[in-house]
């Protein structure tokens, strides 16, 4: 039975008996906010604690659980020492471990009191198992707790039929939309969310209402995740620009007629002096850049500084097609690309038609890489110049 409690406070507090809390909903419903917070009260409240935080690659751990709770500590003004090499955070004679599943052997040897899980559908049946006997580290309260916190994309995964919908004695279940979170969102994104009920039932089910779905009518689906990523060959990259949304950058090379590709960068509230900065850090030297063509003025101020962007095509139809005419090799730290292609998907009408254009939601890496790939193709074949010639190493 999913309980639906005024605050996620009460949730945690009447369920401390349970091993398994399961928080899932909808986007911007404050779920990870709220166990990032719990997070800290516990260790807080129960010293000589610890805490693992896991989420399938360190490198999206890096941009989510690990800078909440970050921010949380210092909002709190709690004093805590932080071991920035080794991602641990110690207060209160407790710890937090933050580690990814990149490698599954390595978490082997920890144990801990509590396991957070983050972004818990990127996980697979075989992780849970092993995260669950990481908890069994003693202590005073006789509490081993692992919160599991995520959108339900699929209907069919492991966490809805086992843990949400498996009357599980030792589990506790849940829900929340945005609607529990609203004083808390932009006008700007809860439109956005609730726009989706025009572009896709589906995606309106997931992440408006936070109920299971099925992700349909998927755009991309001749690609795989790899662990290596080339150092030589043509190299380009596609910006899309946000603000209250993700700025996304995506690295492609092109190596031995294959397309690899990696996100550089993907984060809100970036304006045009920090995206500089960033660009200086992570580009090398004579970058081609293609970047969003609806915004002529931050192209204008990002030239100016002294790199080689381009106005990209962003004909939708063209360059979804341009990128399907490649297998993509997607970076295994590529987290939110990863995520962003599995649920890129057609829009359907309200009898069901699929149409020709994608759903506008988390889609950010997925237009970046558009630009990118069609844009440097159009280029090439108008006889367009690349810099540095075909081999350039980074």
């Amino acid at each position: 039975m999913v309980e639906r409690l005024a605050t996620f406070h009460e949730f945690f507090q009447s369920n401390q008996n349970k091993r398994l809390l399961a928080v899932y909903g909808g986007a911007g419903s404050g779920k990870s906010v709220a166990t990032a917070q719990h997070i800290v009260y516990l260790l807080l409240t129960h010293p000589n604690a610890r805490i693992l935080v896991i989420r399938k690659t360190l490198p999206a751990l890096r941009i989510t659980a690990y800078r909440l709770i970050l921010d949380i500590l210092s909002q709190m003004g709690v004093p805590f020492y932080l071991n920035k090499s080794e991602l641990v955070i110690r207060f209160n004679n407790s710890e937090i471990l933050f580690k990814g599943l990149d490698d599954p052997e390595k978490i082997k040897s920890y144990e801990a009191n509590y396991v957070w899980c983050e972004e818990a559908t990127e996980i697979t049946r075989e992780d849970f198992l092993q995260l669950n006997l990481r908890m069994r580290r003693a202590n005073a309260a006789g509490i081993n707790q692992m919160f599991l916190t995520f959108n339900p994309i699929d209907a069919y995964h492991w966490l809805i039929t086992d843990v949400v919908q498996g009357h599980r004695d030792d589990a506790a279940i849940h829900h929340s939309t945005y609607k529990d979170n609203i004083r808390f969102l932009s006008p700007e994104y809860i439109s956005e969310l609730e726009n989706l009920i025009n572009q896709d039932q589906n995606y309106y089910r997931i992440y408006a209402l936070g109920e299971p779905g099925v992700i349909e009518n998927v755009i991309y689906r001749n690609y795989e995740i790899v662990d290596d990523y080339p150092k030589v060959g043509d190299q380009y990259f596609g910006l899309d620009f946000g603000f209250n949304n993700p700025s996304a950058l995506v690295q492609v090379t092109e190596r031995d007629q294959q397309i690899y590709t990696r996100e550089l960068v993907y984060k809100s509230g970036l304006t045009n002096a920090d995206l500089i900065s960033i660009l200086r850090e992570v580009l090398p030297s004579n970058a081609l850049i293609y970047a969003d063509a609806a915004e002529p003025a931050r192209i204008h101020e990002i030239r100016s500084a002294g790199f080689n962007i381009k106005p990209a095509d962003k004909s939708v139809k063209d360059g979804i097609d341009a990128v399907k005419r490649h297998k993509l090799h997607i970076h295994r730290g590529s987290q939110n690309m990863i995520a962003e292609i599995r649920g890129y998907s057609y829009r359907t009408d309200k009898t069901g038609r699929v149409l020709e254009d994608p759903v506008k939601f988390r889609d950010h890496c997925m237009d970046a890489l558009r630009y990118a790939i069609h844009s440097h193709s159009r280029d090439q074949n108008l006889g367009g110049f690349r810099i540095g010639g075909a081999n350039r190493t980074w």
